[in-house]
């Protein structure tokens, strides 16, 4: 698929936790900061041998699309195992590998983004002092199995290092109306109904807004801060690496960044555009 046409899906991640649905009458949002997060563990019963996680939308447990956080502490390796459903991962913090288990080690950093398919034996290793990714799964429950259970459902991985991702301004796309603000095409389509994966990036000091109407928009602060402010959110919140703010339906996320710009990942299902002011 052409990477500018890739790149027009929504740039706001919509559609909110299980936990919280967005009515259907009228537009609303939530914001989630880091300091709201509830952490448990990604398999309870390994208890603090297994790595942290904590829903941001959906319920892991259950048959049903959601967003993650999870965390390893620094020299976590995982045996060899499949999952039983696809998942994507972007590296906020650390440095993070996610291959076959002969593959050579390829540590990959903040903005890094990987799919894993169902069926795939792989394994998992986390080489930083402190080890954070987002994980996303369009449906559930997320289960860890043994690699005797691998299969083929001819989807294939991707790791791709943050030093190779071809970044678009607003010569390029539609998306983007703001000097040096920049997306990246990640995954999907950019038809309306359809979901796809972004990555924008804010350059330092920008102010403007967030833009889109789509029945699922969410977005995921990945690297920087940036303070927060929308017609439900008039009180400003500053909003670090590791949370989250999305909408349905048309709607208008204030943005502001720091002196060091920010990287957001975005996965919607409509169109949006990102606007300096």
């Amino acid at each position: 698929m052409n990477l500018l046409h890739t790149v027009l899906p929504a740039i706001l991640l919509s559609t909110l936790p299980a936990t919280t649905a967005f009515a259907e009458t009228s537009p609303q949002s939530e914001v989630i900061t880091t300091a709201d997060i509830d952490w448990g563990y990604l398999n309870p019963l390994r208890g603090d041998k297994s790595p942290g996680a904590a829903n941001l939308w959906g319920d892991r447990t259950q048959n049903v699309p959601t967003g993650m956080l999870v965390k390893f502490n620094k020299g976590f390796s995982s045996p060899p195992h499949i999952h039983n459903i696809t998942y994507r991962g972007v590296v906020i913090e650390g440095k993070m590998h996610n291959d076959d288990p002969d593959a050579a080690t390829m540590w990959m950093p903040t903005g890094s983004f990987w799919t894993q398919p169902a069926g795939e034996n792989h394994i998992t290793a986390a080489n930083g002092e402190d080890n954070l990714i987002f994980l996303e799964i369009d449906s559930g429950p997320y289960l860890v199995k043994p690699s005797s259970e691998q299969f083929d459902n001819g989807e294939r991985p991707i790791n791709l290092h943050q030093s190779n991702l071809v970044w678009l301004d607003q010569t390029d796309t539609k998306s983007i109306n703001g000097n040096n603000a920049e997306i990246t095409a990640l995954w999907g389509s950019n038809k309306v109904g359809e979901l796809g994966g972004a990555m924008i990036k804010l350059p330092a000091n920008f102010s403007g807004t967030l833009t889109s109407d789509a029945e699922e928009f969410r977005a995921i602060v990945i690297k920087g801060s940036l303070n927060y402010q929308s017609v439900e959110t008039p009180n400003s919140k500053g909003l670090t690496a590791g949370s989250y703010f999305g909408s349905n339906g048309k709607f208008s996320h204030n943005v502001t960044t720091s002196a060091q710009g920010t990287m957001v990942y975005i996965r919607t299902n409509g169109k949006y555009q990102v606007a300096e002011k």
